[in-house]
């Protein structure tokens, strides 16, 4: 390999990880805003519950367990382990499907 591979090798690795920087931080921004959302639609279904029905079965559990199974996997996404795969993961994993003799 030339010292102009490597260099593009490592400017497409730069790339890649930016990309996936840039990916992590939008989850983060979409996630803080989806856990506002949560709350204004959580506080208006239980006003509706407490106007309309107080003294029934508290149905706006289900819409709120729903949004918070939904920003359960949103905070995974956004805070969760990275999921980057660096040149060097592929070049390894080459070599070991090589080495058992292809895939």
């Amino acid at each position: 390999m030339s010292t102009h591979d490597s260099s593009h090798d490592s400017a497409t690795e730069s790339e890649r990880v930016r990309k996936q920087a840039y990916r992590r931080l939008r989850a983060k921004r979409d996630f803080l805003r989806f856990l506002l959302v949560w709350a204004a639609v959580s506080t208006i279904v239980v006003a509706v519950w407490a106007l309309a029905t107080p003294n029934t079965f508290f149905w706006p559990l289900f819409p709120i367990g729903g949004m918070g199974i939904a920003a359960m996997f949103m905070a995974i996404d956004a805070y969760g382990p990275g999921t980057v795969i660096t040149e060097s993961a592929i070049d390894a994993e080459v070599q070991r499907m090589n080495w058992r003799g292809g895939a």
